[in-house]
């Protein structure tokens, strides 16, 4: 745990008690804080109380002399209206603020030659994964590496700072709403593309956002940025005209003269003289696509800035696991190959899955983002067969229309049934569950749908086992 010091001996609310508010009462009541934590689900309440975090109904009690407001990211902060307590907080002027901006405190609070390195991750699609994949070199490296904040731990759960920690930090545009002070080493912005416009008004309240990102860094510090979408490349250029940090810009895309860039399956850092391939991704079978190279570009990218050895960063490339619900295989029965990619919760993220593969039997469907899947019209003759299930599934019917053949399955174990049936016999086929939605009408999150998905496999495999097994004996 990072003990919070800055509100040492004052009172401050936390409010939403999943996993980054318990982390935020428990270190600010470490740092000398008096702690009021509340959450307006009786369960929440009851499981803090269990996990020793009391809890306190400051909905009943005058909020004057409150330091500030440690807000859950998923409690509406202005759109689609901001919730009661934010607007009291605004009117009683309480700063409302999250995790993130606790543990920049901590961090804040070093001497200069005591202060860990920070490397921010940020952007619409690859952000769990190029956190993780930079995590992962810096261990290799041997570094005193914490993953944590959207991804894997609560970042108030870490170990605490000292000068040779290094902290990876998955930050959604959530999580920088509510930070302030952040000062990033490293800054990683991948791409951005529409996404929880419900949450920011719109985009430019969206880009706000994640900009939020570079804003307290300095002459020595490093900010690596994807040019392979427009808004991207507009804030590249926006970031170098404005100085301060130093600008690394990566594509998957484009050769670049300055920067790190993926050119096939090569990485080639072109910040000196002359490009030079550093990585070759050919080895890396846990980085396949496109949209995994302007990752990886980006993880070089970040630890180059950090003086990791190439040699070094080539040989953890190779070995990197990936991770859980993105390209993952769930598994194969009779040929077919099943793979979960439910972290697809957008178009553009099922885009790069689609990419990977010439010929799929295609699982979609859930709660559908702003413009739906007409983004993935090029990808439709790649589809031998569409399943499609939840609340999306009539709508993206009628968007691939007869360009694809479809099948209304309304739910994950009904989709790996008719697409194992339709897909055996074929020439190496494969089965992607790459939804293009978000998981609310079905799921709590992407992660439990894609356990779902792969315990549908797991039947479906043990059924097929039984009944060959059955036809040997019978």
């Amino acid at each position: 745990m990072i003990p919070v010091a800055a509100f040492a001996n004052r009172e401050v609310a936390v409010f939403g008690l999943a996993r980054s508010g318990l982390a935020s009462a428990r270190a600010l009541a470490a740092g000398g804080a008096r702690v009021l934590a509340w959450d307006d689900s009786a369960e929440k309440r009851a499981a803090a109380e269990a996990a020793g975090v009391a809890t306190t109904d400051f909905n009943t009690r005058g909020w004057g002399g409150l330091a500030a407001l440690v807000l859950s990211p998923g409690v509406p902060l202005t759109h689609p209206e901001p919730h009661r307590l934010v607007n009291l907080a605004r009117a009683t002027g309480v700063p409302i603020i999250g995790d993130i901006e606790l543990f920049a405190r901590a961090v804040n609070d070093a001497p200069a030659n005591a202060r860990a390195k920070v490397i921010g991750v940020t952007g619409t699609n690859g952000k769990s994964t190029t956190t993780a994949l930079i995590g992962h070199i810096l261990a290799e490296a041997g570094k005193d590496v914490r993953i944590g904040g959207n991804i894997g731990q609560a970042v108030l759960d870490l170990a605490p700072p000292h000068g040779g920690a290094y902290y990876v930090l998955e930050l959604s545009s959530y999580q920088l709403d509510l930070t302030h002070t952040l000062r990033c080493d490293v800054a990683v912005w991948l791409n951005l593309s529409p996404d929880h416009l419900e949450r920011h008004g719109d985009m430019d309240g969206y880009i706000a956002a994640k900009k939020r990102i570079f804003r307290n860094q300095q002459g020595d510090d490093v900010a690596v940025i994807g040019v392979d979408d427009e808004v991207s490349a507009d804030m590249c250029t926006e970031a170098m005209a404005a100085g301060g940090a130093s600008v690394a810009p990566i594509s998957a895309r484009l050769a670049l003269s300055r920067g790190y860039c993926a050119i096939g399956e090569k990485i080639f850092d072109a910040t000196g003289p002359r490009a030079e391939a550093i990585a070759d991704l050919a080895g890396a079978p846990a980085l396949k696509g496109r949209h995994n190279a302007q990752n990886a570009a980006a993880a070089v990218a970040a630890v180059r800035a950090l003086k990791i050895d190439p040699r070094t960063i080539a040989r953890a490339l190779e070995t990197f696991p990936g991770l859980p619900h993105r390209l993952e295989s769930a598994g194969e029965i009779a040929g077919v190959r099943f793979i979960n990619d439910s972290k697809a919760t957008n178009a553009d993220a099922a885009a790069q899955a689609l990419a990977v593969y010439p010929r799929v039997h295609w699982i979609a469907g859930g709660v559908a983002k702003a413009g739906g899947i007409e983004g993935l019209a090029r990808f439709f003759p790649r589809i031998a067969r569409a399943y499609l299930i939840g609340a999306a599934a009539a709508h993206f019917e009628e968007t691939i229309g007869d360009r694809a053949p479809v099948a209304q399955c309304g739910d994950v174990e009904r989709a790996v049934q008719a697409a194992f049936a339709a897909a055996r016999g074929e020439e190496a086929p494969i089965v992607l569950f790459s939804p293009a939605c978000a998981s609310f009408d079905q799921f709590s999150d992407f992660e439990a749908r894609g356990d779902a998905f792969k315990a549908a496999v797991a039947r479906l495999a043990a059924r097929e086992a039984k009944a060959a097994t059955a036809e040997r004996t019978g």
